[in-house]
C-alpha cells in the first residue's frame, strides 16, 4: 500500500512539475527558436527529477520500515539507503546538467549538515566532472552575444576545450594580431533551463517535506534561489 501510494504521487508530481517547469522555461525565453527547444528538452528533465525523487522517497520509506530508531540494524540500513540514494541523484545531475551540477558540487560541500554518503559521492565525482558543450553549442553562445562565429571573431580558434567547469568552458584562441588567448564560453543549457529547473526543483524538495517532515533541505532551494543568479 505505501509503496504504490508513493509511486501514485511520483506519477502526480511528474506532472505538476512538467506544468510548472514548462510554463518557466517559456516564460524566460523571448526567443522562438529556444523556446521551441525547451519545450521538448524541458519535460524530459523534469520528469526524470520526479521518478529520482519518488525512487528515493519510496527506498527511504520501505527500507527503514519496522526498523526501531537507534538501533545498529537500522543504522547498517540507512548507511545503505544513503548511498543508494546518493547515486540516483549523482546520475540525475549529470544528465541534467545546468544548475543541477552546480547543486551536486554545492551538496559536496555541505559536510556536517547533510549525510556524509551525499557529500563524499558529490565530492568525488560533481567536482571534477563537468559537462562540455559541443562546438555547434558554442558557435550559438558566439552569434547570440557577438553576431558571428568564432572564426569571423579570432585568427584562429580550437573548438576542443582545454577546461570546462559547471558554467562554462575554456578555449584557446588567437586574435587577429597574433595574440594568443583563453576565451571563455558559457554552457547554453545553464542559462536556457535555469528558470525552469529552479521551480522544478523547489516544488519537488517543498512537496517531499510536506509528505516527509524529516526531510527538510528547503534551506537549500534558498541559497540556490540567491546564489545561483549571480
Amino acid at each position: 500500500m505505501a509503496a504504490r501510494s508513493i509511486w501514485r504521487y511520483g506519477g502526480k508530481l511528474a506532472v505538476a512539475a512538467t506544468a510548472l517547469g514548462g510554463g518557466a522555461a517559456l516564460a524566460s525565453s523571448d526567443d522562438p527558436a529556444t523556446a521551441l527547444k525547451l519545450c521538448s528538452a524541458v519535460p524530459v528533465r523534469l520528469v526524470r527529477d520526479s521518478v529520482t525523487a519518488a525512487s528515493i522517497a519510496f527506498d527511504y520509506e520501505y527500507s527503514l520500515w519496522g526498523l526501531p530508531e537507534g538501533s545498529s540494524e537500522r543504522a547498517k540500513v540507512k548507511h545503505e539507503v544513503h548511498l543508494r540514494s546518493a547515486r540516483k541523484l549523482q546520475e540525475l545531475c549529470f544528465k541534467n546538467g545546468g544548475i543541477y551540477i552546480k547543486l551536486g558540487q554545492h551538496i559536496g560541500q555541505l559536510e556536517y549538515l547533510v549525510p556524509q554518503e551525499y557529500v563524499q559521492i558529490m565530492r568525488e565525482s560533481m567536482l571534477n566532472k563537468c559537462p562540455v558543450s559541443s562546438y555547434d553549442q558554442v558557435c550559438d553562445v558566439f552569434k547570440k552575444e557577438l553576431g558571428k562565429t568564432p572564426d569571423q571573431v579570432f585568427d584562429d580558434f580550437d573548438p576542443v576545450p582545454i577546461a570546462s567547469a559547471s558554467l562554462a568552458q575554456v578555449h584557446v584562441a588567437r586574435n587577429r594580431d597574433g595574440q594568443k588567448v583563453a576565451v571563455k564560453v558559457q554552457h547554453t543549457h545553464m542559462t536556457d533551463t535555469a528558470a525552469a529547473d529552479h521551480a522544478t526543483v523547489e516544488l519537488l524538495v517543498n512537496t517531499l517535506h510536506w509528505l516527509f517532515p524529516s526531510f527538510d533541505y528547503r534551506w537549500l532551494v534558498a541559497e540556490m534561489r540567491e546564489s545561483l543568479p549571480k
